[in-house]
């Protein structure tokens, strides 16, 4: 049980072991699109929410998502090079 809780958390953690919102938030909100898009399928859409809606709430999964993966790919070239620019000496 606290090996996959761990897992679940590093799930979510960012590569400095920090929990990431973005991670989180995409996550709820591509379980609720999921969600809604499954019950309207199974009812006879009188209950329906606007397309609107619907396209904000994937643009902002797809959006926390992203931004997730860009900073992984970017936060490690940033890294890499203050590493190239630090002395060796100093790097200890």
């Amino acid at each position: 049980m606290k090996n996959f809780l761990s897992s679940i958390r590093s799930l979510f953690s960012d590569e400095n072991g920090i929990v990431s919102m973005k991670r989180l938030c995409g996550l709820i909100c591509t379980i609720t699109l999921c969600t809604t898009l499954y019950v309207n399928a199974l009812t006879n859409g009188n209950n329906m929410p606007s397309t609107t809606l619907i396209d904000a709430v994937a643009m902002l999964a797809f959006g926390c998502l992203g931004l997730s993966s860009i900073d992984k790919i970017f936060g490690k070239k940033q890294k890499q090079s203050e590493d190239e620019t630090t002395p060796p000496d100093a790097q200890g």
